[in-house]
């Protein structure tokens, strides 16, 4: 009877051990944390000032990533299309497209376009069809929300690709046999389980571009990080600013994995 009560107390403590395995105790330290900062918000007057005075910022960071990440989706789709098509043509643009803006760095990218390809390209339909649009009136976010989209572009161009690349062959031959032809099989075939295999890498790039949205502060865009460096230098309070600030972004990358994780689970119900 001792024995039997005892392999209980011991598979009762097994138990216990693998719950407290399966906790992710990293996201309770952060929570913790987090609610340590939005008390000093609450109830503190520096805090609250800090937080006040960064709230445009952080709705700017947000406006440029969710300005951004749609025309980088489009323009990775459809040169991840390029990349694997057998028209030499689409594929050579493509890839020239895909090899040079990811042989640049994304800071002397968002120079390029902002300064130098912008104003070029709208002289120039200005000057073709009188279109009286200048620089003036494009704001420094949408040219900032330009220049990430044409730079992550390219990487989802690849992560496309290797995406419709993973399709077995016999998916191709299986839709050839029913009669579908190219076109039928990328959009019914290939397509939604491409998107299911790319969805974790582009959930990746979509929270990277959270973070790299700060180098658009270099276009005069007061996004998050613009903001913090202009608070702290003005008031020399550096620690809280950008203890407040590391934290805003940690929050909102630790909400955009969940949001990801949450779209894949459901694009993968039902399927192995």
């Amino acid at each position: 009877m001792d024995e039997i009560k005892q392999q209980g107390r011991s598979a009762q403590r097994i138990t216990l051990v693998d719950r407290a395995a399966k906790i992710e105790w990293w996201a309770i330290v952060v929570v913790m944390i987090a609610v340590v900062l939005v008390f000093r918000v609450v109830y503190d007057e520096q805090t609250r000032g800090i937080w006040n005075f960064l709230r445009q910022g952080i709705l700017t960071t947000i406006q440029l990533t969710f300005t951004a990440y749609p025309m980088a989706i489009t323009i990775g789709a459809l040169m991840g299309l390029a990349r694997v098509a057998k028209n030499r043509v689409l594929y050579n643009i493509s890839s020239l497209y895909v090899e040079v803006v990811r042989g640049i760095p994304m800071l002397v990218l968002l120079y390029w376009i902002s300064f130098a390809l912008l104003p070029l390209l709208i002289n120039w339909l200005d000057a073709t069809f009188n279109t009286g649009y200048t620089m003036r009136d494009m704001s420094n976010v949408f040219q900032g929300s330009i220049a990430l989209a044409v730079g992550y572009g390219a990487y989802s161009a690849e992560i496309f690709r290797a995406g419709i690349q993973s399709i077995e062959i016999g998916q191709y031959e299986a839709s050839r046999a029913l009669g579908m032809n190219y076109y039928q099989t990328m959009r019914y075939i290939v397509l939604p389980q491409a998107l299911r295999r790319v969805i974790p890498a582009l959930g990746n790039d979509f929270i990277s571009m959270v973070k790299d949205s700060a180098l658009v502060s270099v276009l005069g865009v007061r996004e998050l990080t613009q903001a913090t460096r202009l608070y702290s230098n003005s008031t020399f309070i550096y620690l809280p600013s950008w203890t407040l600030a590391a934290f805003i972004y940690l929050g909102l990358t630790v909400l955009m994995t969940r949001l990801v994780r949450l779209m894949e689970r459901r694009l993968n119900r039902g399927y192995v």
